[in-house]
Formats: structure tokens, C-alpha cells, sequence
């Protein structure tokens, strides 16, 4: 029997990894990987940190773990993979089961049988149609090049002035690592909300964190690049409102590359990737796709997405690497589209739904909650998290969450990962077994408190209010009692400042005579994390107050202006 015959087109994260675990799974395979570019199994995630300074030597977004290059010496001698880097693979003849290659180095070209194919062809940054998008100073953060520009713009420090368009995840990373090189930012986004995978109420607190860092300019798009003998010099707004700038760089999402598949006859999903079956296979049984390139459904909604996420890259590499080798025996099942970002000294991260994104899905029935409080106790030096859960009422299955602040946001949204993915309800969270010692977390973890404000919600002994929704009153002069249940240094040092009165928590039994004899009056109750506030709500109720809300989060989680 002829050994089988491996093509995978594309080197960065999935294709590498498809090919290295074919290899695990047969030692005798051919395997070739086409590469377009010079180098392989880059680390682009890393991109932005290898820009802002985090780490100096270029080499390591090439490395293996043990710390070795991972260039095409590496994959023969390690793995016996062929890579031909700087070499663009033209065309995929799925009759004769061969594809048509060019050496970009030579302009030889060549064509090469296979038994299974692999695409990893990625995607591609965006860019913006509008006048001057090709000016001398506009550049991506997509590829390697791209990184060694903007690091080689850092070191020299000439540039002082840059614009970052697009205020997703790269366009956040980029924001950091050049405000690190001491470069000037303005961030421009089209949307009136940064981190568009978060709600308003909790981009609303991030966008105000990254306002002491840099400008931001929310709703607004670019009309057109300004320069001068090809060089930018600013960017034009839709506003009219002129930017002077040396460097502008485009992070405004990324589109698939699916020309090889298209021109292949296989099928394009509705999201614009590769359409696959979980097995990570596409129309044709002896071509598979994984990556940036591809489409697959979300878990929860069911529907297709574009996920492109480094680590779904890897897994999905995985997955195709012992389908090929071993028949189709191994599934990838979807994504919840779990995702973080570094947004300074802040983490940012979700996982699941959003509540807007299941309102636009036609999700109804759930219930939202925002806890926030610290990741470990005062005394080991915790700090602020802020999280927002999502659950469905009538299963109480939790849907998503999104958490912020510079708490340890990665093992919260981990968690509650985990727990979407097993389909967990809030009660079985409410009693979760995770580890606890105070340096690493409070003796109730914020997650699990968390999870006991929401069955207060959903119970009837909680009922709550959002800052969205108390600011949206106030703002129209609603007649409502707020009753801030601090002490009186706290409410000196800061306040919401909306015409709240101030009962401290242990006065409160005391002063209720000094409350309207009304009992119907509705009250809005908070401190500082709105605990105070829940138990001065308790107290109320106990009293015959029968129109009693808690402000979700408290003065923690209010994204608008404050009075210090």
C-alpha cells in the first residue's frame, strides 16, 4: 500500500498543527505544507506585545515551547514534514486531486498530487474603501511584516502621532503596545461602543479606563486618508474633523480567504467562510478546511459564525490532522466564542451570549445580573472584578458572560466557559467545588457570587435595576428615591451625584421615619458594590416597602460620570 499523500495549504496556526498531528498519527504519510510566506507557525497573536516591547526577540513567535525556531529544518527534522515557504499554491483540480503551486523566490511552477488536502489559507485584514487607503503609513497588524513595521516604528521613535481605526481586539492590543512605544493615540471606532462582544453598560467601563490612556472618538468612521508625495499626514472623519497623524493602522476585522476553495466549487457559508461538517470537512470527502478560512456553529444559537480565534485554529488543526489519517472519528463540535483581551492593566473578556447578541438571535426569556467585587480578599491585595451573567429563566442554564476589571479576568471567564459548555444551571454553580486560598481567591469566589445574586434575582428576594436603566430615569426625571447606604467618608470621597440621600447601612432601622409613609415609593438602594445595598433593600421589604430595586454592581459598575 502507497504511503498517503498529505497537502496542507497554508503555514501559520491550524495548517501546521493538521500536519504535525497526521505525522503523530502515521509515520509514514507524505506531508507538505505551502507556505506564501517566508516564515511558519508564527504566533500573530503575539503580535502586539512583540510591538509594544513585552518581549524583544523576534525569534519567539517562532518557537516551539522547548524554545526551538520553527522553520522548515525544524519540520523535517522534528516531524519529517516537507514546508515550501514562499510558495503560493494557484489552484486546487479536485478531479485530477492535484494542486497547482508558483515558487515566489524562483517563479517556477509546479504541480503536486494529493490523497487529502488541507486549507488553512486564513483571512485577511480589512480595508477600508475610502480615498488615500494606500498612502505611505497606513498598515495592518495581520502578519509578521506587519509586526516588524510597527516594532522597527517603535525603536526608532520618530512617529509620535498615531491613529488605531477600529476598536475590537486588535485594535485594543494595538492601541497598548503603541501607547507603550510613547506614541500618541487616537482611536478611532465606527460603532458608539468599543468591544462590540460586550454590552453597552460594561464597554461603557472600558471605554472610560481607555480614555485616561488615549483619545477616543466612538461613532464615527473615516472618510479618507490626507497625505502629502504619498506620506499620510492625518485622517478625515465623516465628521469632517481632521486628525494629524504619521501612522494609521486598519483593525476593522478580518475576511476569510476562500478564493483556492471557491474556485474549487466547494461551498461558501453564509458567514463568508468555508462551509465544513464537524469533522472539519468540506463538500469534497478528501479535502478538509480549518482555521481563519472556515465558518462553524455557534453552540448555543446553532447558527454559523466566523470564529476567528488562534486557539480554534490549533483545535481544529487537531482534529483534521487524525480525520485524515484515521477516517472521520474525531468531531469539532462548535464554538461558544470565549475571548480576552489585555486592555492595559485591564483584562476584558466573554464567553456565550451577550444580551444583545440574543436579542438579535430572537432569544427571549432571560435574565441578566452584574456582580461586581473583588478576585481575593482586601488583604492579599484583590482587586476590582466586574461581571455580567446571563441565564435563561425557565432552565436557569447559563448563556454567557462577560467580565472586566484588574481582577484575574482569565479564570473567571474560563469558568464560565466551562460551565456554558456543560450546560451547567445557575444553581450548580451556586455550589461549585473550585479552589480556594486567599491569594487566589476570596472564600466565596466572585464567580459563585455571581451565580447566588442571580438565584436572588431569579427567586423574587432580589430585584434589581441596571445603571443603563436608573441613568435613562434620572435623565427623564423620574420620581424616585436613591439611597446611597455607605458610610458618610465614603460618600464624601465619591457619589453617583444623581440627587441621592445618604442612610448608612447601620443607621437605617434607626431612620426609617425619615422615609416617605408611603410604602408604594420606589426606592433604588446601592454602596459601593451594592451588598450594603441589597441588605438595605431586605430591610425595607421587612418594613412593608413593597417597590425596592437594587443598582446591579453599585458605584462599582456605573459606567457614566461620578462626583468626587
Amino acid at each position: 500500500m502507497e504511503n498517503k499523500r498529505i497537502i496542507v495549504i497554508g503555514g501559520s496556526a491550524a495548517g501546521p498543527k493538521a500536519a504535525s498531528k497526521a505525522r503523530r498519527m502515521d509515520e509514514n504519510a507524505e506531508i507538505t505544507v505551502y507556505q506564501k510566506a517566508s516564515d511558519l507557525s508564527m504566533a500573530s497573536c503575539g503580535y502586539p506585545y512583540y510591538v509594544g516591547g513585552f518581549f524583544d526577540d523576534r525569534s519567539q513567535l517562532l518557537c516551539s515551547p522547548a524554545g526551538v525556531v520553527r522553520d522548515s529544518r525544524f519540520f523535517w527534522n522534528a516531524k519529517k514534514i516537507t514546508t515550501k515557504v514562499l510558495t503560493e499554491v494557484n489552484s486546487i483540480d479536485r478531479e485530477k486531486k492535484q494542486i497547482s503551486y508558483t515558487d515566489l523566490t524562483t517563479g517556477e511552477t509546479g504541480m503536486a498530487p494529493y490523497d487529502k488536502l488541507v486549507i488553512a489559507t486564513g483571512a485577511t485584514a480589512r480595508r477600508p474603501p475610502v480615498p488615500g487607503v494606500e498612502l505611505q503609513g497606513i498598515t495592518t497588524l495581520q502578519s509578521i511584516a506587519d509586526a516588524d513595521y510597527l516594532r522597527k516604528i517603535k525603536d526608532e521613535g520618530v512617529i509620535k502621532r498615531a491613529v488605531v481605526i477600529g476598536g475590537g481586539l486588535i485594535g485594543i492590543e494595538t492601541v497598548e503596545a503603541l501607547h507603550l512605544a510613547g506614541i500618541e493615540i487616537t482611536l478611532v471606532e465606527l460603532l458608539p461602543q468599543l468591544l462590540t462582544f460586550l454590552d453597552k453598560q460594561m464597554a461603557r467601563l472600558v471605554e472610560t479606563y481607555v480614555q485616561t490612556k488615549v483619545n477616543v472618538i466612538l461613532h464615527n468612521g473615516v472618510a479618507s486618508f490626507l497625505g502629502e508625495n504619498g506620506k499620510l499626514n492625518a485622517v478625515k472623519l465623516q465628521d469632517g474633523t481632521e486628525i494629524p497623524c504619521d501612522l494609521a493602522v486598519l483593525a476593522i476585522g478580518v475576511i476569510p480567504n476562500t478564493r483556492l476553495a471557491r474556485e474549487a466549487g466547494l461551498e461558501i457559508g453564509e458567514r463568508g467562510g468555508i462551509k465544513v461538517n464537524s469533522y472539519m470537512q468540506t463538500a469534497d470527502p478528501d479535502i478538509y478546511a480549518v482555521g481563519d478560512c472556515v465558518e462553524i456553529p455557534h453552540l448555543i444559537t446553532g447558527k454559523p459564525v466566523h470564529a476567528p480565534f488562534g486557539d480554534l485554529a490549533n483545535l481544529q488543526g487537531r482534529v483534521v490532522g487524525e480525520n485524515m489519517i484515521k477516517g472521520n472519528r474525531v468531531k469539532f463540535p462548535g464554538t461558544i466564542q470565549t475571548g480576552i483581551c489585555k486592555v492595559f492593566d485591564y483584562g476584558v473578556g466573554s464567553t456565550g451570549l451577550s444580551e444583545q447578541h440574543a436579542i438579535r438571535e430572537g432569544i427571549t426569556g432571560f435574565e441578566t445580573v452584574v456582580n461586581a467585587s473583588l478576585d481575593k480578599p482586601g488583604f492579599m491585595n484583590g482587586n476590582l472584578l466586574i461581571t455580567k451573567l446571563i441565564v435563561d429563566k425557565e432552565s436557569r442554564r447559563i448563556l454567557g458572560a462577560q467580565v472586566i476589571g484588574p481582577g484575574d479576568v482569565s479564570k473567571q471567564v474560563a469558568i464560565w466557559a466551562m460551565a456554558i459548555k456543560g450546560r451547567l444551571t445557575v444553581d450548580e454553580m451556586a455550589n461549585a467545588d473550585l479552589p480556594y486560598a486567599p491569594p487566589f481567591s476570596l472564600a466565596i469566589d466572585h464567580s459563585i457570587a455571581t451565580a447566588h445574586i442571580m438565584q436572588n434575582k431569579l427567586d423574587g428576594y432580589l430585584t434589581g435595576i441596571t445603571a443603563d436603566e436608573l441613568y435613562r430615569r434620572v435623565k427623564e426625571e423620574e420620581s424616585l428615591l436613591l439611597l446611597d447606604v455607605r458610610n458618610p467618608i465614603e460618600f464624601e470621597q465619591m457619589r453617583l451625584g444623581i440627587g441621592e440621600r445618604l442612610i448608612p447601612l447601620g443607621q437605617l432601622r434607626s431612620r426609617l421615619g425619615e422615609l416617605p409613609e408611603d410604602k408604594q415609593t420606589e426606592i433604588v438602594t446601592w454602596c459601593k458594590i451594592s451588598l450594603r445595598g441589597y441588605e438595605a433593600a431586605l430591610i425595607l421589604q421587612a418594613n412593608g416597602y413593597t417597590n425596592v430595586k437594587v443598582l446591579e454592581g453599585g458605584i462599582a459598575a456605573w459606567p457614566y460620570a461620578r462626583e468626587k
